[in-house]
């Protein structure tokens, strides 16, 4: 019996020692390698993709601004995204392009002068009135084509605006020399004339005409006015402001238009205007020391 309780001892003995062994050996639960560097790391990826997608959307934002107003696609490419800013071609159409809006909001203002001098002194005396309305078939013609040919806004914007203007001074010149009636008939008709021109039926060879004649059209507008100044021996209410921006303006519309249509009738039109233009600002450096004479009173109307 002893030696048969001693067997079962032993027995158990090996049995408890095999299942230590077993604990002892059995390996912990694996953990993922760099566990704790990982969950650090989570918000720096979190923030720095936050910050692709909000420059990304920047640049989506300044594309839609940019391209086509300003530039093409491809020159968005060059500029901006590869920053390339001397990228010759795309910097040449970048120019023209900020160069021809500003010559357009400028435009805004540019007889603005005139008419003002015009207002103050209740006269439009030492103003040629052919050479006003020949301005203005000529302005009505360059809307005209601008419109037809599809051309940027940008190329021929200015155009309209002085239209507005040119209007105005007519009538304000008419208004004051006691013919209200003829001025309200002046700017009924050249509305009339750029309806006409502007509508499906008009034919295209008369707004090509038109423009073509735009040339000889300004250098007698101008012609005439310079050749009025001569006679009275002073510049009347010619606004030598008007006269310097009108100078400039065109001056930069030679370069636009070469860039931005490439039509060599637009750019020697313009050439001529700012010829034409410096020859009424040299005499209003010559008669800047004369005086238009006093305004007769206004007629009377019934």
């Amino acid at each position: 019996m002893r030696a048969a309780h001693r067997t079962q001892l032993r027995a158990g003995r090996r049995h408890l020692a095999a299942q230590r062994a077993g604990a002892a050996g059995r390996s912990p639960p694996p953990q993922r390698a760099g566990g704790g560097a990982s969950l650090r790391q989570e918000p720096i990826r979190t923030v720095r993709g936050g910050a692709a997608r909000a420059q990304s959307a920047a640049m989506e934002a300044l594309r839609a601004w940019l391209v086509p107003g300003l530039m093409p696609e491809s020159c968005f490419e060059e500029l901006v995204m590869r920053l390339q800013p001397m990228h010759v071609p795309c910097l040449r159409i970048l120019v023209s392009k900020v160069l021809g809006y500003g010559i357009v909001a400028g435009s805004v203002l540019v007889k603005l002068p005139q008419v003002l001098q015009v207002l103050g002194s209740r006269s439009g005396s030492g103003l040629s009135i052919p050479g006003l309305l020949l301005e203005l078939l000529a302005l009505v013609g360059s809307v005209a084509y601008g419109c037809s040919r599809a051309f940027p806004f940008s190329a021929w914007g200015e155009a309209l605006f002085l239209l507005l203007q040119t209007m105005a001074l007519g009538f304000l010149i008419q208004h004051y020399g006691g013919h209200t009636g003829r001025g309200l008939l002046l700017v009924a008709s050249y509305w009339l004339l750029l309806g006409a021109l502007l509508s499906p039926q008009a034919p295209p060879w008369v707004v090509t005409f038109l423009q073509g004649a735009n040339l000889p059209i300004i250098i007698l507008s101008r012609l005439l006015q310079a050749a009025t100044n001569y006679r009275q021996g002073h510049t009347g209410q010619l606004s030598g402001l008007s006269t310097l921006l009108l100078f400039g303006g065109a001056l930069a519309r030679v370069f636009t238009s070469l860039q931005e249509t490439g039509d060599p009738l637009l750019a020697l039109t313009f050439a001529s205007s700012a010829a034409c233009n410096g020859l009424l600002l040299g005499q209003l450096l010559y008669y800047r020391g004369g005086h238009s004479p006093k305004p007769p009173p206004r007629p009377k109307m019934d």
